[in-house]
């Protein structure tokens, strides 16, 4: 089952487009394409490879060319041969994964230089002092998958209902580029809203002063390693109505990157009547939202084009929503930035992990209401130290990585108690690196009544709106899920979600009925965010409002921004 971007695909120019929109050089040379591959039962490079796979594809992945899972008990292997365009070196030579699931080692002509773990975030390495005439980049990938306390998200090596095909390997873009010997490593940009200014940190392994120059051509002198405060009178606030950016270059020695930046607030305050809502610029803001998987019936993982990432964002405007939340996920880096360029806010979990998950802790809650303390471990299936540090690194890379996109305007540390344990610890460590956005400490369930978000998820019985009684703001973080197969565009014979319909008439009828009757006189009643399962099909689900293959919108968007219209705080 293909989308319509992987029926086209170029098989020589896959996902070209520069894969980091915040920190942009002139540099880049980019490794998509055809690798040697080979999957091994031992932990030793194999004498041969077995054929070629289609990076960044997973060999689960149909695009790939493979069409062949990885076990945990076996090691992917990839390699290929590279050659740098003359002149191409201006001191030092980076190269950057966007994502491999979920160990990775790294070797340049047989050196290992790196081992990363974690399947989701990203992670780069400097292959200068390995580097001849012509190379050999071998990359050795071991995925666990839900085998281990390890975070896979909604993989499953049994996949069935709402958990999906376990995928592995590298499944984001590869690439290079090449910097001055002193250069910037990253940017930590802060917008300070009440005070009309943003904060850029530019960091490097030097002392040296640079330029911040915005796109009006004023430079502000900075200093490696601490903030420059940029004021920004009379500046546009960033919204999903208004999203305004703003472009700079950031200049340290002889290296440049160009980045952008948006000025917006995300708080909970009250409201005039006093009741606790979400705040975006100083104002109540309804988000109104949906959950948003982020699989491909092609891809999996992998988005088949950047088109493809723009068209469920651009659909889901189209429609009225204002937000998405990234479900267990970490996308590529041009999907937030689509994101920030075209106004869409997003809700961003992290991706759980933890040993097997007890029933009676993960589902008993959605009927009884019940939360359990997750000081529990071997309730959650946390009792694994390791994994536990392995979230909290994971948890920082996720931060660190997302921390400069603009539309990203609340944290999720966990879902629903999967792998949840000592959320209060989570929410402190978050607070740490970002003050600047909202925390969903718990979403669904297993609440540990903290924090500014109550957080709710409700699928099996009417909604009804009830205060917090700790007084905090009140979301619907999930709910809907109806299910409506259209045939020809369905991933198989299952039929997986939360009330049947019969098709797009009475799914509409259904749909209208659930906000007309429930969602929206909650709104009034201060409930101050929704959560609709789901923007797309996903495998036996199909109670998205697009097919898997994104080819049918099942209602009309008309229809939906009418409704969604009523949710409006402007």
């Amino acid at each position: 089952m293909k989308t319509k971007w992987g029926e086209n695909l170029d098989k020589n120019n896959i996902l070209p487009e520069y894969p980091r929109p915040q920190m942009v050089r002139d540099s880049y040379l980019n490794l998509n394409g055809e690798w040697s591959y080979a999957i091994t039962k031992k932990d030793e490079k194999p004498a041969a490879f077995e054929g070629t796979i289609l990076v960044p594809f997973s060999p689960e992945s149909e695009l790939s060319g493979v069409n062949r899972s990885l076990k945990p008990d076996e090691w992917l292997w990839y390699e290929r041969t590279l050659t740098l365009p003359e002149g191409f070196n201006k001191g030092r030579v980076l190269l950057h994964f966007g994502a491999v699931d979920q160990t990775a080692c790294v070797y340049v002509n047989g050196s290992e230089l790196c081992c990363h773990v974690g399947g989701y975030t990203p992670f780069s390495v400097d292959i200068t002092d390995q580097l001849a005439d012509d190379n050999v980049i071998t990359v050795k990938v071991q995925d666990l998958s839900d085998t281990s306390h390890h975070s896979r998200g909604k993989q499953k090596t049994k996949r069935g209902g709402i958990w999906y095909t376990a995928q592995s390997g590298i499944w984001q873009t590869v690439w290079l580029e090449s910097v001055p010997e002193v250069y910037i490593k990253a940017l930590r940009i802060t917008p300070q809203y009440d005070l009309s200014a943003v904060d850029i940190l530019v960091v490097s392994d030097t002392d040296e002063d640079g330029c911040i120059t915005l796109v009006n051509g004023k430079c502000y002198a900075i200093h490696s390693n601490i903030p420059q405060r940029i004021p920004m009178p009379d500046f546009e606030a960033w919204s999903p109505e208004n999203p305004r950016l703003y472009t700079f270059e950031a200049q340290i020695g002889d290296d440049t990157v160009s980045s952008y930046f948006g000025m917006r607030k995300f708080s909970v305050e009250a409201d005039e009547q006093g009741v606790k809502r979400l705040f975006l610029n100083g104002r109540p803001y309804f988000h109104n939202g949906l959950l948003d998987q982020g699989y491909y019936p092609d891809g999996i993982l992998t988005p088949p084009s950047d088109e493809a990432m723009i068209c469920d964002i651009e659909t889901m405007k189209k429609c009225g929503f204002n937000m998405l939340r990234k479900h267990i996920k970490q996308e590529p880096l041009r999907w937030y930035y689509h994101c920030d360029r075209l106004g869409m806010l997003v809700w961003q979990d992290m991706i759980n992990g933890g040993e097997e998950y007890k029933f009676t802790t993960i589902s008993v809650p959605l009927v009884t209401g019940r939360h359990k303390k997750d000081s529990r471990y071997a309730k959650f299936g946390r009792k694994n130290a390791e994994g536990r540090e392995q979230y909290y690194r994971e948890l920082d890379e996720l931060v660190d990585s997302l921390y400069n996109c603009v539309s990203i305007a609340m944290w999720v540390p966990f879902n629903e108690g999967w792998g949840q344990f000592d959320a209060k610890e989570a929410v402190r460590r978050i607070l740490e690196k970002d003050t600047t956005r909202t925390i969903d400490h718990a979403s669904g369930w297993h609440d540990q009544f903290i924090g500014d978000i109550k957080s709710l998820h409700v699928y099996f019985k009417p909604y009804k709106f009830r205060k917090d009684k700790l007084g905090r703001a009140v979301v619907l973080s999930e709910f809907g899920g109806y299910n409506c197969r259209i045939d020809g565009h369905a991933y198989n014979s299952k039929d997986f979600g939360y009330k049947k319909s019969s098709g797009p008439e009475e799914l509409l009828q259904l749909y209208r009925e659930l906000y007309e009757q429930q969602i929206i006189p909650a709104k009034a009643k201060g409930l101050c965010a929704t959560v609709y399962t789901q923007v797309t099909d996903v495998e036996d689900e199909v109670n998205g409002l697009l097919t898997y293959d994104r080819a049918v919108e099942k209602l009309p968007a008309e229809e939906l921004r009418k409704l969604n219209e009523q949710l409006n705080d402007r």
